[in-house]
């Protein structure tokens, strides 16, 4: 830095106004020591902290996520599609911050995680019910996961509320309902606490929306976008059981759950079938 460019920092700095008594500082409005003050491990192993920081920001990136989709779930009640297309892209840039951070993980070896393990306790992945939350509103329903929150009341309450609750893709059908598509009764009227189930009527509705694109473009762009979050989605997953394999190969996971094999189960389900279906029509 020249002598000019410190002479200059010099009069900024003059400038600025310090006044902690009164302002707000930057640790307060982000609450810092409750953010910082939050890993604590238990086992005293070096890698137990990349552990938890790794899980915790993964939690924080869920967060957003539910709340860019809920409020995108609202703009598409509304057919209001813009703000949509952003809260989505949004969602789509913190997809790959979550998909990064398995490579993050991946440092640690099957030596290093084993150190800390024990320490872990039943705590497992598995009962992350930000993630259950997540799959819940992108129609991937099923009763009995919630039982696994059963300790916690608020968790519970929250998941068997969104249970019943239509998903965002529900909506998405209904917008087209309202466009005068054709959709099928029975997918618009339907139980809401199962798993969505494919129809061909839906796909059929899909397809004129991408064969007329030019006509319905904000529903072929509103289509991508949630083509492009499933496939994020399946990517995070993939990460997640690669990582997975390659720390506990086929060990069961903490908690008792299935771990490799579990994950494996869930890569083949997807969120948005007619959606991938259609392509082979198009």
């Amino acid at each position: 830095m020249s002598e000019r460019d410190d002479q200059r920092l010099d009069r900024l700095m003059e400038d600025v106004h310090w006044d902690f008594d009164r302002d707000m500082s930057y640790s307060e409005y982000l609450q810092l020591d409750k953010v910082l003050g939050a890993q604590r491990p238990l086992s005293g192993q070096h890698d137990e902290m990349l552990f938890i920081i790794i899980h915790q920001a993964s939690e924080l990136w869920l967060k957003l996520c539910l709340h860019e989709l809920m409020a995108t779930r609202e703009q598409v009640r509304e057919d209001d599609l813009e703000p949509a297309f952003k809260m989505l892209a949004r969602v789509a840039r913190t997809q790959a911050q979550m998909i990064q951070a398995w490579d993050v993980l991946g440092t640690m070896t099957p030596a290093d995680y084993t150190r800390f393990r024990d320490a872990l306790g039943h705590s497992s992945g598995f009962q992350s019910w930000q993630y259950r939350h997540l799959e819940f509103l992108l129609g991937a329903k099923d009763a009995r996961m919630i039982e696994v929150h059963a300790a916690n009341p608020a968790a519970y309450s929250l998941l068997s509320r969104v249970l019943e609750e239509p998903g965002l893709y529900d909506e998405c059908l209904r917008l087209l309902d309202r466009r005068g598509f054709d959709i099928p009764p029975e997918r618009l009227n339907r139980d809401f606490s199962g798993p969505y189930e494919p129809h061909p009527g839906v796909e059929e509705a899909w397809l004129e929306v991408y064969r007329e694109s030019d006509e319905f473009w904000d529903l072929y762009e509103l289509a991508e976008k949630l083509v492009d979050l499933e496939y994020r989605l399946q990517q995070w997953r993939f990460a997640h059981l690669k990582t997975v394999e390659r720390i506990i190969g086929f060990k069961q996971g903490t908690g008792g759950s299935a771990g490799v094999p579990y994950l494996e189960h869930v890569l083949k389900k997807s969120f948005f079938p007619e959606l991938i279906s259609v392509r082979t029509s198009i």
